[in-house]
């Protein structure tokens, strides 16, 4: 009986992390995030045959789109449990990781706290697997190889974390400054998996690291450093648990505070870099505030522990938790992130009662849920306009100047080449100075198509009948991406 009660403590504890985790994701079965859809699309195209980077523009690092293969880039509650898997698999590295550092105690309580901020938080941070939060276990899985004594390991793996994110440059110095005699075993590590990342994700220069080098130096605040001070106070208010226990950690442990001090500056450095201060950013700083504060709660009297977990607690998960209720029973209130979403599924709905079979779809803007949500093959090297109009996502619904005009005009000259059966200009209506018929060098192959539909943010075209009977030929390959 007491060996089954040792074995059923743990076995508990793991069900009810993956409970709370596929709770708050289930409640989200209906709805995409723009985030997580571009990845989701991105793994579409690879399913139909094309391969990113040469074939499809793709700005971010191929994990984001490979991880969505695994379960045939579908939505809904296949999405979320997929999810909650994955945010499990980031549980059971902190507690790897804090065994490792402190002991099976404090394994316990990392896990919970990553469990408990990884369903509370902004839905679109948490719920999303794109880069900031794919590169979660490798920050994880590479410090716990550094803390064995697997130096050789470490590297491989926060080499192999390119492939879910750039940010994960900032591992290999952590590394080496953790332990600084084992360069002769981390650095040829790092370099053999860094080189292999590099073949794996051939083509990929302009589109992530050139345009991603772009995008990091051109922040849209006008005083980034006050929406950076304003955002983060805001981050720590609903974080403030697993605050007050790293403080506790750095005030009064002396073993591994310089370390962990390391880690967390170095996270906090991603979070800055581009100085945008999105949500999704902060993830970064959760590895090691978890693992600090997992020790630090140790350190508190257990007289005030209680009741500061109470009430540090209590306010995220009112907070978020009713979000995540509101979004599942379709809040008005709640949906008002999801506006775009909405338009996209009503223009979704249009495009598939006139598509017929072997139709395919191009988005104009950064609409990555219509993609996913209308169902048709791709036929153009683009997901999306922002590698076509030379403005980044985060700010073309309200400026227009191009960042990169050459590069603009070559893609536009690549799109050209192709026919896709409808196209959605789902930026437009939203910014008129942006939209797909404002383009000189996109009129001719724009007459081949008429307007059919409209939503409110959307205007589909539709391929004219004379070229669709087979007059005008449809490349039978994609054309591949050029090199800058």
């Amino acid at each position: 009986m007491k060996r089954f009660e040792l074995r059923a403590g743990p076995a508990l504890f793991w069900f009810g992390c993956f409970a709370l985790l596929a709770a708050a994701r289930l409640c989200h079965s209906g709805v995409l995030w723009a985030d997580e859809a571009y990845g989701m699309a991105g793994a579409r195209r690879i399913l139909e045959g094309a391969a990113l980077y040469r074939e499809v523009w793709f700005d971010k690092p191929p994990l984001y789109a490979w991880v969505y293969l695994l379960w045939g880039a579908q939505a809904g509650w296949v999405l979320r449990i997929a999810g909650a898997l994955f945010a499990l698999l980031c549980c059971w590295l902190a507690a790897r990781t804090a065994k490792e550092l402190f002991g099976p105690r404090e394994a316990y309580v990392a896990a919970a706290a990553m469990a408990f901020f990884l369903s509370f938080d902004h839905p679109v941070a948490i719920l999303s697997l794109a880069p900031d939060f794919l590169l979660i276990p490798f920050a994880l899985g590479s410090v716990w190889a550094v803390a064995v004594g697997r130096p050789g390991l470490a590297g491989a793996v926060a080499a192999a974390g390119l492939l879910a994110h750039t940010k994960a440059a900032i591992l290999l110095p952590l590394l080496l400054l953790w332990n600084s005699h084992a360069w002769k075993r981390l650095l040829p590590a790092y370099a053999a998996t860094a080189a292999v990342v590099w073949i794996l994700a051939r083509g990929w220069e302009e589109p992530v690291w050139m345009w991603g080098l772009f995008y990091a130096g051109d922040t849209f605040w006008e005083h980034p450093f006050a929406e950076g001070i304003r955002r983060t106070v805001n981050w720590a208010g609903f974080h403030a648990a697993l605050v007050l226990g790293a403080a506790a950690f750095f005030w009064k442990a002396r073993p591994l505070r310089w370390r962990l001090a390391l880690w967390l500056l170095l996270s906090f450095a991603a979070v800055c870099a581009g100085a945008r201060f999105f949500p999704r950013y902060y993830l970064a700083l959760l590895p090691p505030l978890a693992m600090a504060a997992a020790r630090g709660f140790f350190l508190i009297p257990r007289r005030w522990l209680t009741p500061l977990l109470i009430l540090t607690l209590a306010i995220p998960a009112v907070r978020f938790g009713a979000r995540h209720a509101a979004i599942w029973r379709n809040n008005p209130g709640a949906m008002r992130d999801l506006v775009l979403f909405e338009d996209c599924r009503q223009a979704a709905v249009k495009i598939r009662a006139l598509a017929r079979p072997g139709d395919t779809l191009f988005v104009w803007g950064y609409r990555p849920e219509l993609n996913v949500l209308a169902g048709l093959p791709g036929t153009t090297p683009f997901l999306d306009s922002q590698p076509l109009t030379g403005v980044p996502a985060d700010r073309h619904l309200m400026q227009s100047e191009p960042a990169l005009p050459e590069l603009a005009a070559r893609n536009r000259a690549r799109l050209t080449q192709t026919s896709p059966t409808f196209v959605a200009d789902g930026l437009g209506p939203l910014n008129p100075q942006l939209a797909i018929d404002r383009y000189p060098d996109l009129a001719e192959w724009l007459a081949h198509y008429e307007l059919v539909e409209r939503t409110a943010a959307a205007a589909v075209y539709r391929l004219r009948p004379a070229l669709r009977s087979g007059s005008a030929p449809r490349p039978r390959k994609l054309p591949e991406i050029e090199g800058p």
